[in-house]
């Protein structure tokens, strides 16, 4: 990693941090990147203990839904950034549907043509991934790269104070990470529960209405939780 890469990188951190967004934070460092990098947005998920996925970050809503879209259907750039170690870029989305179909789709609903994805690491450990979103169709040539790799850098050692847990993550996942957020599987305990289906059936049919009816997974799961959304045999089965 270029030293001087990574002190620039700050500095862009600290002058968003001085637009009001609070200094050395998650957010102040992707918003840096965003801009930095002539991006639309940007999304991190983390990967606790190489199950649990966690929506850390999404920069606007565009980036939430996308994120979203990642953790309903397991499938997407930062998976497979993060089971590879290594780069995803696809320059234009309209190209490749076929690759991850449900988030392809979700960014074509949003507007969104191209993204750029990079595992994020703490010393060996894989702890999830940066996705960097352009509306347009878009190719990061070798120097906007090793920026984008320098804010990887940055972020992953921010995730650490929100999420301890990250020391001890798996360092060579061997599969698409299974799990969900706590929330995920309070709901699908509760829904089983409530309607006498397994567990799995009930995690099936959390993630049918999130896609069906494109709302975010965890606020299908806070809904279940407060008795505001039933999710009848009737009207959503899976």
């Amino acid at each position: 990693m270029d030293a001087a890469q990574q002190s620039a990188a700050w500095a862009r951190i600290a002058a968003t941090a001085g637009q009001g967004v609070p200094g050395a934070s998650l957010t102040a460092a992707g918003l840096a990147c965003v801009g930095d990098l002539d991006a639309d947005s940007l999304g991190v998920v983390v990967i606790t203990a190489g199950r649990i996925r966690t929506i850390a970050l999404a920069t606007d809503e565009r980036s939430a839904r996308l994120e979203d879209a990642q953790l309903v259907s397991g499938e997407g750039p930062c998976t497979e950034a993060y089971l590879d170690a290594a780069l995803i870029q696809v320059p234009d989305l309209h190209e490749s549907p076929g690759r991850w179909p449900a988030f392809a789709e979700t960014a074509g609903a949003v507007g969104i043509r191209s993204v750029t994805a990079v595992p994020l690491s703490v010393g060996q450990a894989r702890v999830g991934a940066i996705d960097l979103y352009h509306t347009v169709p878009t190719t990061l040539d070798p120097a906007a790269l090793a920026r984008l790799e320098a804010y990887a850098r940055i972020v992953a050692a921010l995730l650490l104070d929100a999420y301890p847990d990250l020391v001890s993550a798996t360092a060579t996942p061997a599969a698409a990470p299974p799990g969900f957020p706590p929330v995920v599987h309070q709901a699908a305990g509760v829904l089983s529960a409530r309607q006498q289906m397994s567990v799995e059936t009930a995690l099936a049919r959390l993630r049918a209405h999130a896609y069906r009816h494109e709302e975010p997974l965890l606020d299908v799961a806070h809904r279940v939780l407060d008795g505001r959304l039933l999710l009848e045999r009737d009207h959503d089965s899976p």
